[in-house]
């Protein structure tokens, strides 16, 4: 039986690391077809089959660094010998003796590689068609993210997990019926080989049908991208249906997704049409460098963009006299510090920001469908931080609910594992109103943007002392700058002059909280 060992070819640098295994073992695979996806500093690329064979052995894995001549897959050459209209006529069995089979099949997680990882999507729903190979959830851990495909073509009776799930090996995913023909008097074993392959004679018919502009659907587990595609896709906020996939067999790559937000820049999707700061060679003037932007830089750049070009911004200027709340922080230190807290004036200034929403939950409230209006019966706040990898905002849940020093805690935590690159997806999901604190640094004002789909973000500067007339004289106060941006949309003037009046009030006597 003659195999052969595919080795990576040539890609253009030292290394590179394996971002997806795009086969599995006893894939039947054409020439030209993907095997794997390599990511590297500069590029991220697919690496197809030079010739057609079955695949016997997988010699790579996820988040492996590979070179040139790094042995990729071992495939089966004998297989696919032979003419391929007898192979499939000896396969296929004759319409007098079949009857139609139905069948319910179980498909179980496969083995990840890690203890656990979380559902971060769920490609499929009740009543989905779904052709063997598609993909059924994308999960992610610590190491990687991943699609979960179908084993089997059929209807989705029953989907077993959701979004946010923790998840491990041969877990319960879904149920799905399956419908093939088979000749009464075939062996089980011959009926599920029936089986795969009407499943990947229908698989192929489809791909063959499918226009070369994706059409809108729902489910975009149908759309061949790999899980750094679709992540990349949820973070700029693209349905994979809007795309046009120039890969290998139509495959959605990351140039499809920066050709199309460039794309609508240029066309007034998103970006009113403005044209495009002119291209300047600057190396005429002097010597320069260039550096890529980081990771978290650039997709904090997109978001910024959105926001400020579909969000009507308007800031909301105000002064919170905090002199009494930073004399009782003080008093409060020793009492923090035998806790373990380091207590500063966020923890109050969030407490004070989750309570000032409860009395006017549009703050907290978020856009749908262009008219809609979500209010959200819980409170949690997001604080921006900034690294030296980029700008994150973990979120502190139901802030509304806990004490001081339990705030203060999650703040120092969920600052460290920022700059340690340690945050996880869910750290920095389900925001409802975010604050950007630029007070230890200094500034007196600035414009912070509304990190969408949220509605509001507090800005605060540094605080100063300042005279202030208490009717009879002057007195030295400590004041707080505050900057409230909004989506006037969703929120007015008055109701953002009474938001900061009342997040004032709160801060000046956080006894008023308790009223």
């Amino acid at each position: 039986m003659p195999e052969e060992i595919i080795k990576v070819p040539d890609i253009g640098g030292d290394s590179a690391t394996v971002i997806e295994v795009c086969v599995k073992l006893g894939d039947s695979i054409k020439k030209d077809e993907s095997i794997i996806v390599l990511e590297s500093d500069k590029a991220s690329m697919e690496v197809p089959a030079p010739k057609d064979g079955i695949i016997k052995e997988i010699l790579v894995k996820l988040e492996d660094s590979v070179s040139e001549g790094v042995p990729m897959v071992k495939l089966d050459l004998a297989a696919t010998e032979g003419k391929p209209e007898a192979k499939q006529a000896k396969q296929q069995p004759s319409a007098s003796t079949q009857t139609n089979t139905q069948s319910i099949q179980k498909v179980l997680t496969p083995d990840l590689g890690v203890d656990s990882a979380t559902i971060i999507e769920v490609c499929a729903q009740v009543g989905d068609e779904i052709q063997q190979d598609d993909s059924l959830i994308t999960i992610e851990s610590d190491k990687a993210s991943m699609d979960v495909p179908s084993p089997y073509a059929g209807i989705v009776k029953s989907m077993h997990v959701k979004q946010g799930d923790a998840i491990s090996t041969d877990m319960l995913i879904a149920e799905i019926s399956t419908t093939a023909s088979a000749p009464a008097t075939e062996t089980k074993q011959n009926v599920t080989a029936a089986t795969s392959d009407t499943a990947k004679t229908a698989a192929v018919s489809q791909t063959n049908k499918q226009p070369t502009v994706a059409t809108t659907t729902a489910n975009e587990g149908k759309y061949h991208a790999g899980p750094a595609v679709r992540k990349l896709a949820r973070e700029l906020d693209i349905s994979l249906s809007v795309l046009q996939g120039t890969g290998p067999n139509h495959r959605i790559v990351k140039e499809d997704l920066h050709g199309y937000i460039k794309n609508r820049m240029n066309q007034g999707g998103g970006g009113a049409g403005i044209p495009q700061i002119p291209q300047v060679d600057f190396s005429k003037w002097g010597e320069v460098t260039t550096e890529t932007q980081s990771r978290a830089q650039q997709i904090a750049s997109t978001n910024f963009q959105t926001a400020w070009l579909n969000i009507p911004h308007v800031t909301q200027f105000d002064q919170a006299d905090i002199t009494d709340l930073e004399n009782f922080r003080k008093g409060m230190k020793k009492q923090a510090e035998a806790k373990g807290v380091k207590l500063t004036p966020l923890a109050f200034i969030i407490k004070a920001c989750a309570h000032a929403i409860v009395a006017m939950p549009e703050f907290a409230s978020s856009l749908a469908d262009g008219n809609k209006q979500v209010f959200k019966k819980y409170i949690n706040i997001g604080v921006a931080v900034d690294t030296p990898f980029g700008l994150f905002v973990p979120v502190i849940k139901n802030a509304n609910n806990l004490g001081i020093f339990e705030i203060a805690k999650q703040c120092v935590e969920l600052a460290t594992k920022a700059k340690e690159k340690k945050l996880k997806p869910n750290d920095m999901q389900g925001g409802c109103f975010t604050i950007s604190s630029l007070g230890a640094i200094g500034g007196t004002a600035f414009t912070p943007i509304v990190n969408a789909p949220e509605v509001a973000i507090l800005g605060l500067s540094k605080s100063s002392m300042q005279p202030v007339w208490n009717g009879n004289e002057f007195i030295p106060r400590l004041m707080l700058p505050l900057s409230l941006s909004y989506d006037h949309r969703v929120i007015n003037g008055v109701q953002a002059a009474k938001f900061t009046a009342t997040l004032s009030n709160y801060l000046a006597d956080m006894r008023n909280i308790l009223l």
